[in-house]
């Protein structure tokens, strides 16, 4: 494996510098080594049951006062039909969403709060503030038409979007540690919209129903056939279009240094108002003509929806990148295999070292572990690079050695895994090997790829220097099935 296939970083300037690899490593900065888990020292207030209690109670009481008031407005029937409608884009924005974060898979829980917080908290701002507002207008005015024109276009971009807004921030200011970059921001604010938009829908669908019902009318020509092949079937993603702006503009500011403030609350600030803008927008459509919503969604929704999907895949291979940059410099220090920082950088050697795991080493459990492993070296890579840019904060050192330890436990899985994935994805030149069905070589890694001294399920491999491997007792090749 030529050093030249990698990329290098100059050697950082205050980042400490990574610990060197023993046969026994000692992880002395993580408190508690039998827990692996490092937890720093909280208030009660900040602790995490109290938080999530909280949280927890406001959104089943957001989401039971929306549910009475959607049913309220369209009657069981057309909650039911609505509710059966609005959730058929719902799995296939959260897949899409999903993938594009596989790269360093945040926890479920950011994700589900996010989605709870579009569907209740978000939603319930929305309709009340909305209604408020046109009413306050049409009072002032006298004009219902014009105040109905005004909230469409004016109010309700800025009440949504600030409110789905709220997401994103609170997961940006409370889950550091999970938002690491635009890919994070394009997620989180990608699900808290996909539930707004599905508690919006249920109600546009669901009076729809409603309208058709009182007049009998049924079929392709119905209301609720139109709104669903407008929202449903044309726009799914116009919500989570506009609020991945303010997604961006957060992921952006995570990628800031500490000492850019302005940028730190500048860009969110520019990618909120990007979203109130797109939103007006699209609202206001109407006022064009009788294409007018056509010619919006033709000529530019469609444009800004491309932009933004390549870019948030550009963001992806990004985060391939410093993976690819960062984690060199702990194979160096023996703590990963020469070969494991070309295959973690690469989603399909990733699913080849699960797959081999799975097939060589006993199931999903073994799927499992090396799944694992990659988070933990994902995560890792992510840390030195924040560190570099002077974010990591000042217990860089104890975050680090708790995922050493993570990885360390590991390592006698993945380790084979992700080198056989490394030759089967094409990261690294193997040698030649024999005919299936010819008699089999011992298998003598070049020193280049020899382990550093761990268990593995063949019998111990202990460290050794240049020259060929010292000979076993059962020799195994990775690159034979």
């Amino acid at each position: 494996m030529s050093s030249e296939s990698l990329p290098h970083r100059s050697p950082p300037g205050p980042v400490q510098p990574v610990p060197d690899c023993r046969a026994q490593p000692r992880f002395d900065a993580v408190p508690e080594r039998a827990k692996w888990r490092y937890r720093p020292r909280r208030d009660f207030w900040r602790s995490k049951a109290v938080r999530a209690g909280a949280l927890i109670t406001l959104l089943a009481l957001c989401g039971l006062v929306i549910l009475a008031i959607v049913r309220d407005q369209t009657g069981t029937e057309g909650f039911l039909v609505g509710l059966g409608l609005a959730v058929l884009p719902v799995p296939l924005l959260a897949t899409a969403f999903r993938w594009l974060d596989r790269v360093d898979p945040g926890p479920w829980r950011n994700l589900l709060f996010a989605f709870a917080w579009g569907a209740c908290a978000a939603a319930l701002v929305a309709i009340i503030a909305n209604s408020f507002a046109t009413k306050w207008i049409a009072t002032a005015t006298a004009d219902p038409s014009s105040a109905d024109h005004l909230g469409a276009t004016v109010i309700a971009p800025v009440v949504e979007e600030s409110a789905k807004a709220v997401a994103v921030l609170m997961l940006f200011l409370f889950r550091r540690r999970d938002f690491k970059g635009i890919v994070d921001g394009v997620v989180f604010a990608g699900f808290t919209a996909t539930g707004f938009a599905f508690t919006e829908n249920i109600l546009y669908l669901g009076n729809a129903f409603g309208e058709d019902q009182a007049s009998h009318t049924a079929g392709l020509a119905s209301t609720t056939a139109a709104t669903f092949f407008v929202r449903i079937v044309m726009s799914p993603f116009a919500h989570p279009l506009f609020t991945v702006c303010t997604g961006i503009g957060f992921g952006a500011a995570a990628l800031a240094s500490a000492r850019c403030r302005w940028r730190r609350i500048g860009l969110p600030l520019l990618g909120l108002l990007m979203a109130m803008g797109m939103h007006a927008l699209w609202n206001g459509s109407s006022t064009f003509g009788t294409y007018g919503f056509y010619l919006v969604y033709a000529a530019f929704m469609v444009p800004v929806f491309g932009l933004l999907t390549w870019l948030a895949i550009w963001s992806r291979q990004r985060e391939l990148r410093t993976v690819a940059a960062e984690l060199p410099a702990y194979a160096a220090a023996g703590w990963l295999g020469p070969a494991e920082p070309l295959a973690l950088s690469s989603m399909r050697a990733r699913s080849m070292a699960r797959d081999f795991a799975h097939r060589t080493y006993g199931g999903r459990r073994a799927a499992r572990t090396v799944a694992e492993y990659e988070a933990f070296a994902t995560a890792l890579a992510f840390l030195r690079h924040r560190a570099h840019q002077g974010s990591a904060g000042a217990d860089f050192t104890a975050r680090e050695q708790e995922l050493l330890h993570h990885l360390w436990e590991r390592k006698a899985v993945a380790g084979p895994a992700l080198l056989y994935a490394a030759g089967a994805a094409g990261r690294i030149w193997i040698p030649p090997q024999p005919h299936p069905y010819g008699p089999r070589a011992p298998y003598n890694p070049p020193a280049s790829y020899a382990p550093y001294g761990y268990e593995t399920p063949y019998g111990t491999r202990a460290p050794h220097g240049p020259g060929p491997a010292p000979e076993q007792s059962a020799p195994y090749n990775p690159y034979l099935r």
